[in-house]
């Protein structure tokens, strides 16, 4: 064979190779439809669910929720969202309900990718399940509500095959906007950091009824106002802003001190409305945060602001994300919303500045599945959602706490009642 054949047959068969590699490896083409398995028909799990069937190649084909009527509303929700898309109703066999719904959804041979958006005390225990399943899996966060399964999830993590692909939803990182003044400010746009501050103010969460429903099913149905099912405030919303101060400054806090409460909130539940904590991160950067729960008004608010020797950065929800001082920038399209003017959605569906978080998460998290490489973010997960309980338990213990003592002393939730009784 003359060099110039062997060369040319050489590079056809490494091409061969790696398309052979893509769709042997992966199982996709990169237009192939993923089969979508929803775990938790609520109303986060739904929009969710509904972003990626419009946004990507994941078609939406099995339900789980432990509830009949919340299972039906998502039926009912994804055949007309299918019939839209030009997709079939979901099968009936793919439809299941009670408390080993998430099993019997893992151990399904036609979902190839499960999205668990369960109330958080459930997320590290339905991980493990999809995980083993070899399932790929989009997990809301946090990852554990307690150390002891956040301990839980880093196995997990060990755990996951390769091209096996696992994403937490840290979707604020995919903002177009966040993302580009990340850049700026990871590329030293600041200098050198000095001091960060945050805040997360947003309107109370409404309650969930449901006729003749015991105490057990009250608790789950407002899973959001207990502290063992939701991780409370810091561990289970205000962990997007938390999130992203660990990830623009690289790191995670050493310790921190805070204060708070439940000085407003008088219904059922034992979350705190009010969070002030102070985080201490390598080089004795601070980070102050705040975060108020409660009133009716739907008034929100919610960002980060950066502090360095060259200048700062301001990264909210709803207002210009801009860099001021010696490398000034700003993200156009963000420079005609008034700070704070953002409006609360239950749902994570925010416009603004993350208009396009969810989407553009969903589609790097599918492109990693069909093309790959794949992710594995557990451990990073983990991280933040540590961090949001270093918090915690300097809050509720009134005194200083580090890493350290965190996770040698850190707080530990049951439940309280067996699921069976949803069977």
């Amino acid at each position: 064979m003359k060099r110039r054949e062997f060369l040319q047959a050489g590079s056809a068969a490494v091409s061969g190779m790696l398309l052979l590699k893509s769709r042997v490896a992966f199982g996709y083409d990169a237009n192939s439809a993923v089969r979508h398995g929803l775990l938790g028909c609520g109303n986060r799990g739904t929009s969710v669910a509904t972003s990626f069937a419009q946004n990507t190649s994941a078609q939406v084909v099995a339900l789980a929720d432990l509830f009949a009527d919340q299972l039906a509303a998502g039926r009912d929700h994804f055949d007309k969202l299918n019939a839209s898309l030009g997709h079939q109703p979901i099968d009936s066999k793919l439809l299941f309900r009670g408390p080993h719904a998430f099993e019997q959804l893992a151990a399904s041979k036609d979902v190839d990718l499960i999205q668990i958006s369960t109330p958080p005390f459930f997320h590290v225990q339905h991980l493990e399940a999809a995980v083993a399943s070899g399932k790929h899996v989009y997990c809301e966060k946090p990852v554990g509500i307690d150390v002891q399964q956040a301990r839980q999830a880093l196995e997990i993590a060990k755990r996951v095959k390769s091209p096996q692909s696992v994403d937490v939803g840290f979707q604020c990182r995919n903002a177009p906007p966040i993302a580009a003044i990340a850049e700026k400010i990871k590329a030293g746009a600041l200098g050198k950091v000095a001091a960060v501050s945050g805040n997360y103010n947003a309107p109370a969460s409404t309650e969930k009824t449901r006729p003749g429903a015991k105490s057990d099913e009250y608790r789950l149905r407002n899973w959001l106002w207990d502290r063992a099912l939701s991780g409370d405030i810091l561990v289970e919303q205000n962990i997007h802003i938390i999130d992203l101060c660990n990830w623009m400054l690289g790191a995670r806090p050493l310790k921190a001190t805070a204060t708070g409460g439940r000085n407003i909130l008088t219904h059922f539940g034992d979350c705190w409305d009010n969070y002030q904590v102070d985080f201490t991160y390598p080089g004795d950067v601070h980070f102050s945060f705040a975060s108020t729960q409660f009133g009716a008004d739907g008034a929100f608010d919610a960002g980060l602001k950066l502090f360095g020797a060259s200048g700062s950065a301001t990264v909210p929800y709803a207002g210009p994300i801009q860099v001021t001082g010696a490398h000034a920038w700003a993200w156009k399209d963000a420079a005609a919303t008034a700070p704070g003017s953002g409006t609360f959605a239950a749902n994570g569906n925010f416009s603004d500045n993350l208009a396009f978080a969810d989407r553009d998460k969903e589609r790097t998290f599918i492109a990693s599945i069909t093309s790959g490489p794949a992710h594995n973010q557990i451990a990073e997960g983990v991280d933040t959602a540590l961090s949001c309980m270093l918090g915690r338990m300097a809050g509720y213990q009134r005194r200083e706490v580090t890493w350290e003592e965190l996770l040698l002393h850190g707080e530990s939730y049951r439940l309280g009642f067996n699921l069976d009784q949803f069977a």
